[in-house]
């Protein structure tokens, strides 16, 4: 049955638009601990997690993760843990992390998953050194490589007890302490602390309670009510680290009995061949991923046929977030499926922050379109605030964040004088006679800048439309142009691509002279661009674990590259448009 947003719209007298969903949310589980115990008594002897062990696939089906869950929980309660003394994981997706993660929520316990590169990648750690001065943990887990020894030495400085395996936990024995611990955690308990993606400067980490994972998964169900038809099956590399793959992703599987196979790939270069490998033994029921992974799929799916028959096998819907999909990748997408079910592809989006547990909105099938963000969903009251030549997308719901651990100040900043969240993403309305149509993605509020002349350019709107054209030559782009007179571009290219570096300048600028003749806009025309000779550095911020690439970052790191951009007499290496 099709599914469809009822919503009311009042347009106010200060510009605002609210945007109220026409059904109210109706009742949701008061603990994802509750989802754990109830699968581990309907269905104990269903796979819950999966990971790859050399040709063949670890499980862990729900009455084994329940057993272990408690017996890590009980083994916890003595080690003098709790909301000022929290639990850091800096391994990345497996099943120790997420039997730990549930044994911490089991006896309210908070914990962090810190993404794997701040220990790893960084070469004097700061940012692990200054999320230990934050979080002041009591334990620091690792699981399963060797590598995190140098962070484990800085956490035992920082008076945190360190954990490698949870071998001696495991031989912990459930009583009374953990039954007692247990009764006490509810909806308003601290599940986890999550920092935000990309943040830059000192690391904030978002207060993210039960109610909020379980009011959100309440709401996935409400947009996806198919996950009631069939226990959901997820091949999923999206990092727990970020809410899209720990709150919305390991959600949704245990929200509704599925199984989360953990895939060890992603969309790199040197990780795609993995997924691929996954994604042939395995077949989705839903799948998710970020723009660039779809775009990266499109590729082999056209190559492998038994990829192809595999992956569509029982797919019910793809979901993408995290950065709008390109409309060249979407229609490939739809070819290929149509080719090989004689059905369109189902993909569907949604737009959400990790201060939201994390979605606010959600697309239909008759919505669905590149850019499209869809409408809020029972439980969230949005309204669109004007900011300068733009609506802000606020919220307000059960899903909504407290704020930060331990800065006030950010958390009064991150609210309006009404109590919404401000989520600094634009949208507009598809046809604002109908606003029924749904919202689309109209850039980040924070991105935007305006050029010399005064004129505002959109920089997510803009992005989209030049990944489309330059499709399949580069991996990411950033625009540069902040009061400047015209508009240039720093280009990541496609690592191995088939061109050689003079091939790839003259078919780029042969790309960007045809749109720009098209767009001859100052807010829209490229006059220049270049071609880095470096992929995005995680240790500078410039990309997340994720994929996503932070604007703000790269301009600042490659501060020189743009001013060769603008240089009165531009160096052989600049591309010259038009």
């Amino acid at each position: 049955m099709p599914v469809k947003f009822d919503i009311e719209v009042e347009h106010r007298s200060d510009g605002c638009i609210l945007i109220r969903p026409g059904k109210a949310l109706g009742p949701y589980r008061a603990t994802l601990i509750d989802a754990l115990e109830h699968w581990a008594l309907a269905a104990p002897d269903r796979t819950f997690l999966a990971e790859r062990l050399g040709q063949d696939w670890r499980r862990l089906n729900y009455a084994e993760t329940l057993d272990q869950v408690r017996r890590v929980a009980a083994a916890l309660l003595d080690r003098g843990l709790g909301v000022e003394r929290p639990i850091l994981i800096l391994s990345g997706n497996g099943i120790e992390h997420q039997i730990l993660s549930l044994a911490a929520m089991t006896v309210g316990i908070p914990y962090m998953p810190v993404s794997p590169a701040y220990s790893l990648l960084a070469t004097d750690r700061k940012r692990i050194g200054q999320i230990l001065d934050l979080m002041t943990p009591g334990l620091v887990a690792a699981f399963g490589a060797g590598e995190f020894g140098p962070a484990l030495s800085l956490a035992r400085a920082h008076g945190a007890a360190v954990m490698s395996d949870l071998a001696s936990s495991l031989d912990a024995v459930p009583d009374a302490a953990l039954a007692t611990a247990r009764a006490g955690i509810g909806p308003e308990t601290i599940a986890k602390f999550l920092l935000t993606s990309g943040s830059t400067g000192h690391p904030k980490a978002v207060i993210t309670t039960q109610r909020m994972l379980c009011a959100n998964q309440a709401q996935i169900l409400e947009a996806m009510p198919f996950l009631r038809d069939e226990p959901p099956v997820l091949v999923d590399w999206l990092p727990w680290n970020h809410t899209f793959g720990g709150s919305h992703n390991v959600g949704i599987v245990l929200n509704n009995g599925g199984t989360l196979y953990i895939d060890d790939g992603k969309p790199t270069p040197a990780g795609i061949a993995q997924t691929v490998r996954n994604l042939r033994e395995l077949a989705p029921t839903i799948y998710f991923n970020v723009p660039r992974g779809f775009e990266m799929l499109v590729a082999h799916f056209d190559s492998d046929a038994l990829l192809r028959r595999r992956f569509f096998s029982r797919l019910r819907t793809a979901f993408y977030s995290g950065a709008a999909l390109s409309q060249p990748v979407w229609d490939a997408l739809d070819r290929i499926a149509r080719a090989e079910t004689g059905m369109p592809i189902s993909m569907l989006a949604g737009l959400g922050s990790t201060e939201t547990a994390p979605s606010v909105t959600f697309t239909t099938s008759a919505m669905s379109r590149a850019g499209a963000v869809g409408l809020p969903v029972a439980g969230n009251l949005v309204k669109l605030a004007p900011v300068a030549e733009k609506l802000e997308l606020c919220v307000r719901g059960p899903n909504v964040t407290p704020g930060y651990w331990r800065r006030p100040d950010l958390t009064a900043q991150a609210f309006d004088a009404e109590g919404y969240y401000r989520m600094g993403d634009a949208l507009r309305f598809v046809d604002p006679a109908r606003p029924e149509r749904g919202l689309l993605f109209d850039g980040r509020i924070a991105e935007d800048f305006k050029l010399a002349s005064g004129t505002w350019v959109s920089v997510g709107t803009l992005r989209t439309a030049l990944l489309g054209i330059l499709n399949p030559l580069v991996q990411d782009i950033v625009i540069a142009g902040l009061n400047r007179d015209w508009l240039g571009l720093l280009i990541f290219a496609m690592p191995s691509g088939e061109l050689d570096a003079a091939s790839l300048r003259r078919e780029l600028k042969a790309r960007l002279e045809a749109y720009s003749r098209d767009h001859p806009q100052t807010s829209t025309a490229i006059r220049r661009a270049c071609v880095l000779d470096s992929a995005p550095s995680l240790e500078h911020g410039e990309i997340t674990d994720k994929g996503s690439i932070n604007q703000r970052n790269v301009l600042q790191h490659r501060a020189m590259r743009v001013e060769e951009l603008y240089a009165e007499h531009p160096g052989p290496h600049i591309i010259v448009v038009g």
